[in-house]
Protein backbone atom coordinates (compact mmCIF):
# COMPACT_ATOMS: atom_id res chain seq x y z
CA UNK A 1 0.00 0.00 0.00
CA UNK A 2 1.30 3.46 -0.89
CA UNK A 3 0.61 6.31 1.51
CA UNK A 4 0.68 9.84 0.16
CA UNK A 5 2.02 12.69 2.26
CA UNK A 6 -0.28 14.87 4.32
CA UNK A 7 -1.82 17.70 2.33
CA UNK A 8 -3.94 20.73 3.09
CA UNK A 9 -6.99 21.63 1.08
CA UNK A 10 -8.61 25.03 0.83
CA UNK A 11 -11.60 24.31 3.07
CA UNK A 12 -9.34 23.96 6.11
CA UNK A 13 -9.63 20.18 6.24
CA UNK A 14 -6.43 18.25 6.57
CA UNK A 15 -6.52 14.97 4.73
CA UNK A 16 -4.39 11.93 4.35
CA UNK A 17 -5.02 9.86 1.28
CA UNK A 18 -3.82 6.41 0.49
CA UNK A 19 -3.96 4.66 -2.81
CA UNK A 20 -5.12 1.09 -2.85
CA UNK A 21 -3.19 -1.00 -5.35
CA UNK A 22 -4.94 -2.76 -8.24
CA UNK A 23 -4.48 -6.18 -6.69
CA UNK A 24 -6.59 -5.25 -3.68
CA UNK A 25 -10.38 -5.46 -3.63
CA UNK A 26 -10.98 -1.87 -4.80
CA UNK A 27 -9.17 -0.90 -8.00
CA UNK A 28 -7.29 2.41 -8.13
CA UNK A 29 -9.49 4.10 -5.54
CA UNK A 30 -8.37 6.87 -3.29
CA UNK A 31 -9.69 6.71 0.24
CA UNK A 32 -9.68 9.99 2.11
CA UNK A 33 -9.43 9.94 5.87
CA UNK A 34 -10.24 13.12 7.75
CA UNK A 35 -7.70 13.51 10.52
CA UNK A 36 -9.18 16.61 12.09
CA UNK A 37 -11.00 19.76 11.17
CA UNK A 38 -9.33 23.02 12.02
CA UNK A 39 -11.75 25.37 13.74
CA UNK A 40 -11.01 28.81 12.43
CA UNK A 41 -11.27 32.19 14.08
CA UNK A 42 -11.70 33.37 10.50
CA UNK A 43 -15.23 32.00 10.17
CA UNK A 44 -18.35 33.85 9.09
CA UNK A 45 -19.66 33.48 12.63
CA UNK A 46 -16.61 35.07 14.26
CA UNK A 47 -16.61 37.99 11.84
CA UNK A 48 -20.36 38.49 12.33
CA UNK A 49 -19.68 38.84 16.06
CA UNK A 50 -17.42 41.76 15.18
CA UNK A 51 -20.22 43.31 13.13
CA UNK A 52 -22.53 42.83 16.12
CA UNK A 53 -20.09 44.84 18.26
CA UNK A 54 -20.50 47.68 15.77
CA UNK A 55 -24.29 47.31 15.92
CA UNK A 56 -24.10 47.59 19.71
CA UNK A 57 -22.20 50.89 19.31
CA UNK A 58 -25.06 52.16 17.15
CA UNK A 59 -27.60 50.98 19.73
CA UNK A 60 -25.70 52.79 22.49
CA UNK A 61 -25.65 55.98 20.37
CA UNK A 62 -29.43 55.75 19.80
CA UNK A 63 -28.96 54.84 16.13
CA UNK A 64 -30.73 51.94 14.43
CA UNK A 65 -28.41 49.09 15.51
CA UNK A 66 -26.83 47.92 12.30
CA UNK A 67 -23.13 47.15 12.23
CA UNK A 68 -20.79 46.24 9.40
CA UNK A 69 -17.19 45.21 8.85
CA UNK A 70 -15.16 44.59 5.71
CA UNK A 71 -12.65 41.74 5.70
CA UNK A 72 -9.84 41.26 3.21
CA UNK A 73 -7.40 38.34 3.49
CA UNK A 74 -8.84 37.46 6.92
CA UNK A 75 -8.10 40.95 8.27
CA UNK A 76 -10.72 43.48 9.26
CA UNK A 77 -9.96 46.56 7.18
CA UNK A 78 -13.09 48.60 7.97
CA UNK A 79 -15.62 48.87 10.78
CA UNK A 80 -18.79 50.93 10.78
CA UNK A 81 -22.26 51.33 12.21
CA UNK A 82 -25.27 53.45 11.34
CA UNK A 83 -24.63 57.17 11.70
CA UNK A 84 -27.82 58.55 10.12
CA UNK A 85 -28.94 60.44 13.23
CA UNK A 86 -25.52 61.70 14.25
CA UNK A 87 -24.66 62.94 10.76
CA UNK A 88 -28.24 63.90 9.87
CA UNK A 89 -27.69 61.96 6.65
CA UNK A 90 -30.08 59.31 5.35
CA UNK A 91 -27.26 57.68 3.36
CA UNK A 92 -25.01 57.11 6.39
CA UNK A 93 -25.90 53.43 6.67
CA UNK A 94 -23.36 51.05 8.20
CA UNK A 95 -22.71 49.38 4.83
CA UNK A 96 -22.06 52.70 3.07
CA UNK A 97 -19.66 53.79 5.81
CA UNK A 98 -17.83 50.45 5.74
CA UNK A 99 -17.53 50.38 1.93
CA UNK A 100 -16.14 53.92 1.88
CA UNK A 101 -13.67 53.16 4.65
CA UNK A 102 -12.50 49.93 2.98
CA UNK A 103 -12.05 51.64 -0.38
CA UNK A 104 -9.91 54.32 1.27
CA UNK A 105 -7.88 51.68 3.09
CA UNK A 106 -7.23 49.76 -0.14
CA UNK A 107 -6.75 52.95 -2.15
CA UNK A 108 -9.17 51.67 -4.78
CA UNK A 109 -12.88 51.54 -5.45
CA UNK A 110 -13.29 47.81 -6.08
CA UNK A 111 -13.70 45.35 -3.21
CA UNK A 112 -13.80 42.14 -5.25
CA UNK A 113 -11.35 40.43 -2.86
CA UNK A 114 -13.33 41.50 0.22
CA UNK A 115 -16.25 40.28 2.31
CA UNK A 116 -18.80 42.61 3.88
CA UNK A 117 -20.39 41.35 7.10
CA UNK A 118 -23.53 43.25 8.09
CA UNK A 119 -26.04 42.48 10.80
CA UNK A 120 -29.13 43.33 8.71
CA UNK A 121 -29.89 42.59 5.07
CA UNK A 122 -28.80 45.63 3.04
CA UNK A 123 -31.40 47.97 1.60
CA UNK A 124 -31.58 48.66 -2.13
CA UNK A 125 -29.34 51.75 -1.80
CA UNK A 126 -26.62 49.79 -0.02
CA UNK A 127 -27.02 46.87 -2.44
CA UNK A 128 -26.37 49.32 -5.27
CA UNK A 129 -23.16 50.47 -3.58
CA UNK A 130 -22.18 46.82 -3.03
CA UNK A 131 -22.73 46.18 -6.75
CA UNK A 132 -20.66 49.21 -7.82
CA UNK A 133 -17.85 48.15 -5.47
CA UNK A 134 -17.98 44.67 -7.05
CA UNK A 135 -17.87 43.12 -3.59
CA UNK A 136 -16.61 39.53 -3.55
CA UNK A 137 -18.89 38.25 -0.80
CA UNK A 138 -21.78 39.59 1.26
CA UNK A 139 -22.68 37.97 4.58
CA UNK A 140 -25.67 39.27 6.50
CA UNK A 141 -27.44 38.23 9.66
CA UNK A 142 -31.12 39.10 9.90
CA UNK A 143 -33.39 39.51 6.88
CA UNK A 144 -35.06 42.90 6.37
CA UNK A 145 -38.60 42.05 5.31
CA UNK A 146 -39.59 45.71 4.80
CA UNK A 147 -36.65 47.29 3.00
CA UNK A 148 -34.18 44.51 2.14
CA UNK A 149 -32.73 44.21 -1.34
CA UNK A 150 -34.32 40.78 -1.81
CA UNK A 151 -37.66 42.53 -2.22
CA UNK A 152 -36.46 43.22 -5.77
CA UNK A 153 -36.05 39.51 -6.39
CA UNK A 154 -37.06 39.84 -10.03
CA UNK A 155 -33.95 41.91 -10.78
CA UNK A 156 -30.24 41.33 -10.25
CA UNK A 157 -29.25 44.07 -7.79
CA UNK A 158 -25.80 42.86 -6.73
CA UNK A 159 -22.81 42.27 -8.94
CA UNK A 160 -23.18 38.87 -10.65
CA UNK A 161 -19.99 37.53 -9.05
CA UNK A 162 -20.92 38.54 -5.49
CA UNK A 163 -21.49 35.50 -3.31
CA UNK A 164 -24.29 35.97 -0.75
CA UNK A 165 -24.58 34.18 2.60
CA UNK A 166 -27.51 34.96 4.86
CA UNK A 167 -28.72 33.97 8.31
CA UNK A 168 -25.38 34.06 10.15
CA UNK A 169 -26.18 34.90 13.80
CA UNK A 170 -29.65 35.92 12.61
CA UNK A 171 -31.25 35.59 16.06
CA UNK A 172 -28.71 37.84 17.77
CA UNK A 173 -28.90 40.38 14.96
CA UNK A 174 -32.70 40.55 14.92
CA UNK A 175 -32.99 40.63 18.72
CA UNK A 176 -30.84 43.77 18.92
CA UNK A 177 -33.03 45.52 16.34
CA UNK A 178 -36.28 44.35 18.00
CA UNK A 179 -35.05 45.57 21.39
CA UNK A 180 -34.12 48.95 19.90
CA UNK A 181 -37.55 49.52 18.37
CA UNK A 182 -39.39 48.25 21.47
CA UNK A 183 -37.42 50.79 23.48
CA UNK A 184 -38.49 53.52 21.04
CA UNK A 185 -42.22 52.75 21.42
Amino acid sequence: MQIDTRTTIKSKFYIRSRKISANQSIDNTIIITFIFMELSIFSDESFMKEALKEAQKAFDADEVPVGAIVVCNNKIIARAHNLTEQLNDVTAHAEMQAITSAAHFLNGKYLNECTLYVTLEPCVMCAGAIAWAQLGKLVYGAPDTKRGFHLLSSKQVLHPKTEVVSGIAANECSELIKTFFQKKR
